[in-house]
């Protein structure tokens, strides 16, 4: 008997806020390898928080989108080169006119090999003067997830014509595309 392509599969989680997790999913859903994305919250206190308790930015959670990826078809360091490059990592609790705790830029590793790679990626981008200012993504292990809503699911793909989808979501989208053809 055979395996299925399903059971030769080695998947890995890592769960990524960087802003809206309306774009974040975006990005994410359009790479080769990437299995599934689910957008949520992480890196809080609050237990089964909902949108409007963390949209206060008291809970202590990001917007956040948990990625599973397929390691035989995309590596952790594209996903994380990806990542960086689809948002800003220098701008504390904010991305564009979101801001607030919710909007941090956090990478939560399930892995301690994603967790070296993260922390090595940034110290080369530092080194390389990649950017003028610090990057102050934070690095935490992914303890807890808590799944959005539904109607957060999939935003983009089900509302391309809403006016934050063409303004925000779509040239994030196309700047994704543009810079890792090889990924999409």
């Amino acid at each position: 008997m055979r395996n299925s392509p399903e059971q030769n599969r080695k998947l890995a989680k890592v769960a990524f806020g960087g802003g809206c997790f309306w774009c974040t999913e975006a990005v994410f859903l359009i790479l080769k390898g990437v299995v599934a994305v689910t957008p949520g919250y992480a890196g809080g206190q609050t237990n089964n928080p909902t949108y409007e308790e963390v949209s206060t930015g008291e809970t202590g959670h990001a917007e956040v989108v948990l990625v599973e990826y397929d390691e035989k078809l995309i590596s952790f360091e594209k996903v994380l080169e990806v990542f960086i490059a689809s948002h800003d990592p220098t701008t504390l609790n904010r991305q564009g006119n979101d801001y607030g705790t919710q909007y941090r830029s956090i990478l939560l590793y399930s892995l301690d090999d994603q967790r070296q790679a993260a922390e090595n990626y940034i110290k080369k981008l530092v080194a390389e003067k990649r950017y003028d200012k610090p990057i102050v993504t934070e690095i935490r292990p992914l303890e807890k997830f808590y799944p959005a809503e539904a109607y957060h699911e999939k935003y983009y793909a089900t509302h391309p014509d809403a006016g934050y989808s063409k303004t925000i979501i779509a040239p994030k989208v196309a700047k994704v595309r543009q810079s890792f053809p090889d990924l999409t």
